[in-house]
Order: structure tokens, then C-alpha cells, then sequence
């Protein structure tokens, strides 16, 4: 009897003791897959497949599944979104039990690949369904050997991405460091051209912390565009700031278009670096300094990518501009064959561009980026370089605003005056519809003449022009407008050798070339022409001089870029070798032949002629905007000439006979 008492209650402990251990050393944890799998399947909203499932129990209990696979959604191929190899969490028990906080304080991820695909309608398969914010808290974030495939058609994007996570270097060489960096290497292509770059961010998780700026250092090589991006990211996830240090660099700055979304002309060569911060739904790339080809740049530009199209402004400056720089901004290949780091592609194009028989820029402008952003622009070069260009500074006001050019004003400084133009062009069509307008307001000759490195001269020169066209490249524009011009230059002088070359007067031409003394005071010059579809017609070109009076006639095709000229001068002396044949100006724009007129030297046109030539510029002067005096004097010297032509017609009086 006694002992059956004592067994029953061992009994008792035996037998629930020996069940459990039953269990624990029959027991496998894959049997909860199921489980995990429905729960991880409803939460991703893929189907979500484990090969094993482990654990190791403790105060912080390790939950390992291996092989893990998540699906394509419908519509995809057959296959998986993501494969890890191995993914563990560590779970702090205890912590669960005291608070009913699920705390994870490390996560690792081993040999995860993705497979992030678009297809050509935009779909994609790599946004997850995963619902509102997780209540789950989780430390640190582990990741190694990590490798996804990116292929997105509509970027022209196909790369690879190796991914890691590793122990962030030591504020104190020395030192331990808790934290952590991720770092991802990419290879591929991106808008066509090829890529690669690497990625040093923070810790991973620290991204959601939004009281600590997120670190960042990003190197990328785009084709030949080169950028470095360092600095701080505030609350990156939501992307509530930055302050970053952008480095940008390569041959052409019309490559940085599928980087920024910003339509930028052809440009040379070209490095920059300045400060790029985020506020206001904004970027700011400010304070940047660089060079572009021969010429230095500095200024502001922002962007609020927000917008139906990315809305652009830029404030611009050079201390010093090449204008060849400038070219791509009118269709023709920027910078010079010595321009500094140019590409070999660059020094072809520029070599067969001076080769080219064509004067004017043929490049058309691309209607699809004048549409794709709004931009407001202003420059100021302080100072132009090249002795052969007649210009001190340039100012420009540009807008463009659906797809429609508004330049208000562009403005050149000349010596003591200017010459200010505003255009409009309309390419929200098929064809660029376009109306501009130029003045010449007190033009220094003095400038003009000394970039000929020849003839010197001084005085000013007043005018307008005027053209309504159509077409998509600057040529097409010039061959297909309807306007005109009407100059007027009063006062100073001018070498003779101009004079002497128009009128064969050798001798002197002969002087003048040699660089002796010599000066030619000018009255005044008119110029009077008609744009009729491409074609300059000349009503009135008139130079007056007290050495000779020079008209011309002839036109200017500028559809087919030639010139048909003529020169005639009347000398107010005879000087040895002087030859009064009209100078015929032929051929094309780029290489025009000069050569006196075929035939028999011509008599001078006579009165009739002299006097046909001074009407219209005397009907022209009050048109021209100028100086009330110098358009006195200038109509004053025309009359003086037409009196003294008057005064040649007139009959002479019969001598009468002696008685």
C-alpha cells in the first residue's frame, strides 16, 4: 500500500516530464511554417515560401529560416521577387513579457538577390503591400553578400547592385565603434549609357530616424559625367532636407539632363562644385563655382521638381566668358579646337564645323526638352574674352515657359553703347514660330574696329533690325524670315585702308597695309535693308568720307548662304593706281571671292546715278533713333553732296560772242 502511494505521485512528475522531453527531442520547427509562411504572406501580399525554420531559445531568442523566397506578382515571369539565403532575428523575450513590446534587436540577412523589374506600361514588381507603420522595433540590420538586378525600360535602366552592411570606421583610430554603414557598389546602364557608382550611407535603420541627419557619400561615373555627392540627409525616408556638397564634371553639360531633368544646351568641358541643399520641396544647388570651357561660372540654380513640369530658376555669372562656350545655345558646336579637356567626339565635330561650307548653325532644337521644364534664367559676363570679338559684357533675361522662348532682353556692351535684343520663340507646335528685334544704341566704333587687329576708327553707330520667321534650327529661322535693318554711323574716323580696298586706290591700300599714318575722317554711314524670306536686299548703303563716297548694292540669300555684292566708290581725289571698277562680293557666306567687276573699268554712274543714291538716305535718317546733332550733321554733309552733284548737272551758260 505504501508504495503505491509513493508511485503515483511520481507518476505524476514522470510522466508529464517525460512527454515534454518527448516532444523536445522529437520536436521540429518546421512543422510552423505553415504558420509563418500565411502570416508573412498576408503581410507582404506575395506568396511568401521557407524551406527550414530554427530556433534557439533564450532571454533573446534567435528565429532563423532558411531559403526563403518571395513571388513575382501576376503578370510577371515565373520566378522569384527576392531569395535569401539565410534570414535570422533575434527576439528579446523577456523584454515581450515585461512591456508587450516586440523588440527585435538585430536582424541578418545573408545572400539576399532581388529581381526588380518594370514592364514597358509602368507596372513594377517591387512595391510591397505592407500596410500601416509596424509596431515592431527593430535594432540593427546586418546584410551580406547582397545582390540585386534592376531592370527599368522606361529609364533605359538594366544594373546590378551588390549590397553590404559594415562596421562603420572609428571616430578614434583605435577605438570600437558600435555603428554601422551600408555599402552598395552598382555596374550597368542608365538612359542608355553606361554606369557605375558606390553608395556609403549610415546605418540602414537610422533612416527612419528623423532627429538625426542620415550620412551619405555617393561617387558615380554616368558615361563621362562624374558627380560626388557628400553630406547629411534629414528624415531621408520622407526627405525632409539635405546638405550636401555636389561635385559635378565631364564634357558636355547636356549630358547631366538624365541625372537632373533640367534641358541644358551642348556645352565644352565643364567642373563645378557648390553646396545642394532641399527645403520648401526644393533643390538649391548654390554658391557653386566652375569653369565651362574657357570661361568661368558661379551662381544659384533651384528646382521644384514638384510641378506638372520641373520649374527651374538660375541666376548665372562669369567673370570672364568665352562666347564660343556659348555656342550650343544657338545650335552650333560649342568651344574651340584648343579649348581645354575636350573630347575626342568634341574636337571632330568643332574640326568638321570649320570644315563645313555652312555659316550658319543647322542644329535643330530639340522641341521635346524645350518642353520639359520651365526655366527662368539670368547671366552677367562681366568680361568677353578674345581680342577678335568686339563686345565687353554680356547680360541675358531668358525664360521659357510651355515650351515657349522669351529672351527680355539679351544685351552686348560696345565700348560706351550696347546692342540689345528680345526675342520670342513659340515651340509649343511642330515648327518654332519666332519674332526678334535688335538695337544698336550708340555702338563705339572704336571697340568694333579694334577686334579687326587692321584698322582702328571711333564715332558710333545707332540702328534697328527686325525679323518674323519660322523654323527649328537657326538657319531655317534666318533662311525663312521676313523684317529688316536700317544703321546709321556718325562721326570718327576710319583707316583708309576700308576706303582704299572698296575704290582698287592701290597706293594708298599699299600704305595702309604697311601701318603708316594715314586716317580717313567719315561723315556718315547709312545702311538700309529689306528681309524678304531669306533674302537681304539692300535699299540704301551709303559711307561718306572726305576721301570718297562708297554706296553698295547687291543681296544676301540666306537660304542658300550666298552673298551678291557691289561696291562702288566715288574718290574725292586721283591718286596714283587708282581704278574705278565696282568691287563684285560673290560666292558663299563662309568664303566669299572680292575682285573688281569683270570687264572694261566702269565710268562712274554720273549725276543721275550720284543723285538716285542720296535720296533715300536722307528719307531714312528720321527713322533712325540717334543724336538730334549727329543726324544733322549727317543730313547736312548728304545735302552738301547732293548741291555739289546738282551743281555738276547744270548747263553751262553760252559765252557770248564779241561784238
Amino acid at each position: 500500500m505504501a508504495a503505491r502511494r509513493f508511485v503515483k505521485p511520481l507518476l505524476l512528475v514522470f510522466i508529464p516530464v517525460a512527454a515534454i522531453a518527448a516532444v523536445v527531442a522529437f520536436w521540429n520547427w518546421d512543422w510552423l511554417i505553415p504558420i509563418v509562411q500565411g502570416r508573412a504572406s498576408s503581410m507582404l501580399g506575395r506568396e511568401v515560401r521557407i524551406e527550414h525554420l530554427h530556433v534557439q531559445l533564450g532571454r533573446v531568442t534567435t528565429v532563423s529560416a532558411d531559403d526563403v523566397r518571395i513571388a513575382n506578382p501576376a503578370g510577371f515571369p515565373e520566378g522569384d521577387f527576392a531569395r535569401i539565403a539565410r534570414l535570422s532575428a533575434k527576439a528579446d523575450v523577456i523584454g515581450y513579457i515585461r512591456s508587450r513590446e516586440i523588440v527585435l534587436p538585430e536582424i541578418a540577412l545573408e545572400r539576399p538577390e532581388v529581381q526588380a523589374l518594370q514592364t514597358a506600361d509602368g507596372k513594377n514588381n517591387y512595391t510591397l503591400a505592407l500596410g500601416g507603420e509596424s509596431a515592431v522595433k527593430i535594432g540593427d540590420l546586418h546584410i551580406s553578400d547582397g545582390q540585386a538586378h534592376v531592370v527599368i525600360p522606361t529609364l533605359k535602366a538594366d544594373f546590378a547592385l551588390r549590397i553590404a552592411t559594415r562596421e562603420a570606421p572609428a571616430v578614434v583610430p583605435g577605438t570600437q565603434t558600435t555603428d554601422s554603414q551600408i555599402v552598395v557598389d552598382a555596374k550597368g546602364t542608365y538612359a542608355g549609357q553606361s554606369v557605375t557608382g558606390q553608395l556609403v550611407g549610415g546605418a540602414l535603420l537610422s533612416l527612419r530616424d528623423a532627429q538625426h541627419p542620415y550620412p551619405v557619400d555617393l561617387k558615380l561615373a554616368h558615361g563621362a559625367t562624374h558627380v560626388r555627392l557628400t553630406g547629411t540627409l534629414t528624415d531621408p525616408l520622407t526627405f525632409g532636407g539635405a546638405d550636401l556638397k555636389l561635385e559635378l564634371a565631364g564634357p558636355d553639360m547636356r549630358d547631366l539632363y538624365h541625372l537632373t531633368g533640367i534641358p541644358i544646351p551642348e556645352t565644352p568641358a565643364y567642373r563645378v562644385s557648390g553646396q545642394l541643399d532641399y527645403a520648401d520641396h526644393k533643390f538649391r544647388f548654390r554658391d557653386f563655382r566652375g569653369v565651362v570651357g574657357s570661361s568661368d561660372l558661379r551662381g544659384t540654380i533651384e528646382e521644384d521638381p514638384g510641378q506638372e513640369r520641373p520649374v527651374v530658376a538660375a541666376d548665372l555669372a562669369s567673370a570672364k566668358v568665352d562666347l564660343a562656350d556659348l555656342g550650343g545655345f544657338i545650335g552650333t558646336t560649342p568651344g574651340r579646337l584648343s579649348t581645354a579637356n575636350q573630347s575626342a567626339a568634341q574636337k571632330r565635330e568643332l574640326a568638321r564645323t570649320e570644315a563645313s561650307p555652312k555659316l550658319l548653325p543647322e542644329t535643330p532644337i530639340s522641341l521635346p526638352k524645350l518642353r520639359a521644364a520651365d526655366v527662368k534664367l539670368r547671366y552677367h559676363g562681366e568680361h568677353i574674352l578674345g581680342r577678335s570679338v568686339p563686345l565687353d559684357n554680356l547680360v541675358v533675361n531668358l525664360s521659357v515657359m510651355n515650351g515657349k522662348i522669351a529672351l527680355e532682353p539679351i544685351s552686348f556692351g560696345v565700348g560706351r553703347g550696347r546692342i540689345a535684343g528680345t526675342a520670342v520663340l513659340d515651340g509649343s507646335g511642330d515648327v518654332i514660330r519666332a519674332k526678334a528685334a535688335v538695337d544698336f544704341e550708340h555702338v563705339d566704333v572704336a571697340r568694333l574696329m579694334a577686334a579687326t587687329h587692321t584698322f582702328g576708327g571711333a564715332g558710333a553707330i545707332g540702328g534697328h533690325a527686325d525679323i518674323v520667321t519660322s523654323g527649328n534650327s537657326l538657319a531655317q529661322m534666318l533662311g525663312n524670315g521676313d523684317g529688316g535693318a536700317r544703321l546709321l554711323m556718325i562721326g570718327g574716323d576710319l583707316s583708309a585702308l576700308l576706303v582704299d580696298l572698296s575704290g582698287l586706290e592701290f597706293g594708298n591700300a599699299l600704305l595702309s597695309a604697311l601701318g603708316l599714318p594715314q586716317r580717313t575722317p567719315v561723315e556718315c554711314m547709312i545702311a538700309d535693308f529689306s528681309l524678304q524670306k531669306g533674302l537681304l536686299n539692300t535699299r540704301t548703303l551709303l559711307l561718306v568720307t572726305k576721301e570718297a563716297n562708297v554706296h553698295g548694292t547687291g543681296s544676301v540669300n540666306l537660304r542658300n548662304e550666298t552673298i551678291d555684292y557691289k561696291l562702288n566708290t566715288e574718290a574725292a581725289h586721283f591718286s596714283i593706281g587708282s581704278l574705278h571698277a565696282p568691287i563684285d562680293i560673290k560666292g558663299p557666306l563662309k568664303s566669299p571671292s572680292i575682285r573688281p567687276e569683270v570687264g572694261e573699268l566702269t565710268v562712274r554712274g554720273g549725276v543721275a546715278g550720284a543723285l538716285a543714291v542720296l535720296m533715300p538716305p536722307l528719307a531714312i535718317l528720321p527713322t533712325i533713333e540717334f543724336g538730334q546733332d549727329e543726324s544733322r550733321e549727317c543730313a547736312a554733309r548728304i545735302s552738301s553732296i547732293r548741291a555739289s552733284e546738282r551743281a555738276k548737272a547744270a548747263p553751262v551758260p553760252a559765252r557770248r560772242r564779241g561784238r
